[in-house]
């Protein structure tokens, strides 16, 4: 998997916003103390007509709109004078049942302190191969997500016209196969090309190379028996081979749409690569 500029969706939007030359305040988690909606270091962006993130939604948020706008309004500008850390004890102060506490630190945005911010941990690293409608779905859904994908396909005209996020990475490549020595150990990679004979040569380097951590295969159960089969016979041990998972998707989520089968397998390949 190549570098990326940022896996942090969030800090496009910040610099997306800082070209605007409007003021945007941002709002951060700095301190949480028992059950809270989000964590430290979360961090929500506001201008006067628009919100990037979410510090945990509800009332709390709610109430952190209403300040950081009456800042913003401020003859156009965040006033430094106003107290920026607001410390909320979600149960007594705001009825929220979390019963936790937290501390939020407000400031204007500006080009220091997006440079300051650091990515958050990476959930997954993943090699998507295929760019037709299953492939553009499970993109969709992770351009929002702290993660890094190479995404392969022969057909440069099968990527959708707008581009990808940073941490999204596309790759036309004429032997896609040869792209897998491109991942790390423990690295996560989905097959579901336009032609089974392409979806047998990446499944083949993937099982050879024995380190992945998530080895998806689109496709039928007879397909999978089929693929076992073949790659009995070039070699593969059967200890490797129970690794590949296919059919892909949560087991019990059924549906044949695009967006449906990605939600499935996004949520397989979160559940099977957290912690």
């Amino acid at each position: 998997m190549t570098a990326h500029d940022t896996r942090d969706p969030d800090a496009v939007s910040a610099r997306a916003a800082l070209a605007t030359g409007l003021p945007v305040m941002q709002v951060a988690v700095v301190a949480a103390r028992g059950s809270v909606p989000r964590g430290v270091g979360t961090r929500m962006l506001v201008s006067a007509h628009a919100v990037r993130g979410t510090i945990g939604g509800g009332h709390l948020e709610w109430q952190v709109l209403q300040r950081a706008r009456e800042l913003l309004a401020r003859d156009g500008t965040p006033a430094t004078e106003w107290p920026l850390d607001w410390p909320v004890a979600l149960g007594p102060s705001l009825g929220q049942c979390c019963g936790g506490a937290l501390t939020l630190h407000f400031s204007p945005l500006d080009a220091a302190t997006v440079a300051a911010w650091t990515d958050p941990p990476v959930r997954l690293r993943l090699q998507l191969h295929g760019a037709g409608h299953v492939g553009r779905a499970i993109v969709r859904l992770l351009a929002d997500l702290p993660c890094q994908v190479l995404w392969v396909d022969e057909r440069d005209k099968e990527f959708p016209s707008e581009p990808s996020p940073p941490h999204i990475e596309r790759l036309v490549s004429e032997a896609p196969e040869a792209e897998v020595g491109l991942g790390r150990p423990g690295d996560a990679y989905l097959v579901l090309t336009h032609r089974h004979d392409l979806d047998l040569r990446i499944v083949e380097a993937i099982l050879r190379r024995g380190d992945f951590g998530f080895c998806g295969l689109i496709g039928s159960a007879t397909k999978r028996a089929r693929f076992e089969h073949r790659l009995r016979e070039r070699g593969i041990p059967a200890s490797t081979l129970s690794r590949l998972t296919s059919p892909i998707g949560l087991p019990g989520l059924t549906g044949k749409e695009p967006a449906v089968i990605a939600l499935s397998v996004v949520a397989q390949l979160l559940q099977r690569t957290s912690g």
